[in-house]
């Protein structure tokens, strides 16, 4: 065994030595300055996720995947009746639907230049914003730029020297029009440091009673969303509370689940067979043996707790992203049908690992007329049954008034909208030529 790896994370020693390789990977003076010259450039997204077209099964699906039974987002005839005349996605759906766009790349010389940047260093979302602009409707095939919005360099507890990054992602629908922005922000570790340190080394498997699942169960047999039943701005007030929502106990079922609904397949991919193996010879220091000698993912630390020892964690842990989800579906439940979610903004503070349970909670911390929108502004917060606070966050929803009737969308910034269009003009003149080409090839 290294003699710096923290006894709660030691393995045997077959898996020691694959653990070592993945060790090797360090971040970079020149890898964090090769970040720099990414920064200010918009890049069209080529990647094709699970789903590409939001039809009744992927909106339906996503919101199951993160637990959320809303027939708002997961039955087909409901949305007839309500305002908006059909189903809705979930609103953090749109910053995972992708079909490829093409687009100008980013320079030759950048692109060289930034070829193989952070290769094998471990990478976790640690939270992020969400603008929305637009509901996600059935048949919106989405696309996506993004471009890199600051690169930093701190010191953390947990793995050292860190990098953190945060991204601009912009999905449109099929005519160009901007349905919302995610800016995501993440992390990147030395997997070595991180193990090292031994910071999460005294964390214990949680352990339930039938006490304690009663606790967990009485608050699930409470939830459930507003629907039609309108929450009028008029009728609420500074220092209400949502009501509670439970999350978990984590499993690896729900890590499937989460999958399932379409969350992970890109940048990295999971993949199978002969699939797979094409993917593991483009990527190869994605792939770690496991303790039966067999290549497989690193994407795997949430579900396979010894490999989550590698980066310094106990035991395998959720994706950030969830917990974004459940944010949003904390606040989509409290909200009603007739209200917009403007815009979400979260920070993923500590791990929630597997058979941890989130406890979420929120209220109103303000409420305001904005540009004629009646507004609130809601606070947010997850802790686990350690009662420790694992995430937090904020939510602006603009709901119905008495006097004012239904809320709005809010309009897209004209710069926000003008670069949009650019992107997609591009996309679609790029798109007509390849055509033409094909055609002349059969031809």
């Amino acid at each position: 065994m290294s003699d710096r790896t923290h006894e709660a994370f030691q393995v045997d020693d077959e898996l020691e030595k694959e653990f070592q390789k993945a060790l090797e990977h360090e971040l970079t003076d020149d890898d964090i300055e090769k970040a720099k010259l990414l920064l200010g450039f918009d890049v069209a997204s080529k990647q094709r996720e699970l789903n590409s077209v939001a039809t009744p099964d992927a909106l339906r699906n996503w919101a199951l995947g993160v637990g959320d039974d809303n027939p708002l987002y997961t039955d087909e005839d409901y949305g007839l009746d309500t305002r908006w005349g059909s189903q809705i996605g979930h609103g953090t759906q749109i910053g995972h639907l992708k079909t490829p766009m093409l687009g100008d790349p980013i320079p030759d010389e950048i692109k060289q230049q930034t070829k193989g940047m952070f290769r094998g260093v471990h990478v976790f979302v640690s939270g992020g914003t969400w603008e929305w602009y637009r509901p996600l409707r059935p048949g919106d095939r989405i696309f996506s730029f993004r471009g890199e919005e600051s690169v930093d360099v701190k010191q953390s507890e947990f793995a050292g020297r860190s990098v953190i990054q945060v991204s601009r992602d912009i999905a449109i629908n099929q005519f160009g029009e901007v349905l919302g922005v995610y800016r995501i922000l993440r992390v990147l570790t030395e997997r070595k440091q991180s193990r090292a340190k031994g910071k999460y080394a005294a964390i214990e498997p949680a352990h339930y009673t039938d006490d304690d699942y009663e606790r967990i169960d009485a608050i699930y047999a409470q939830e459930g969303p507003r629907g039609a039943d309108k929450r009028y701005w008029d009728d609420v007030n500074v220092g209400d509370e949502l009501d509670p929502m439970v999350k978990g106990p984590t499993t690896i079922t729900e890590m499937i689940a989460f999958h399932s609904g379409g969350y992970g397949f890109v940048p990295y991919g999971l993949r199978s067979s002969r699939v797979g193996y094409k993917n593991r010879t483009r990527i190869a220091p994605f792939y770690v043996k496991n303790a039966q000698g067999v290549y497989d993912v690193a994407q795997r630390l949430h579900w396979d707790s010894d490999w989550a020892k590698a980066i310094g964690n106990p035991m395998a842990y959720d994706y950030g992203v969830q917990r974004q989800c459940w944010f949003y579906h904390h606040v989509s439940d409290w909200a009603g049908d007739d209200a917009v979610i403007v815009a979400q903004e979260d920070s993923i503070r500590k791990f929630n690992y597997m058979g941890d349970t989130q406890f979420l909670s929120g209220k109103v911390v303000a409420k305001r007329d904005e540009d004629g929108q009646k507004v609130v502004d809601l606070e947010l917060h997850m802790i686990n049954q350690r009662e420790t606070e694992t995430a937090y966050g904020t939510a602006t929803v603009a709901l119905p008034s008495r006097q004012d009737g239904l809320p709005l969308y809010p309009k897209v910034p004209v710069q926000l909208e003008r670069l949009a269009a650019e992107m997609f003009a591009r996309h679609t003149e790029l798109t007509a030529r390849r055509r033409r080409g094909a055609d002349r090839t059969r031809s």
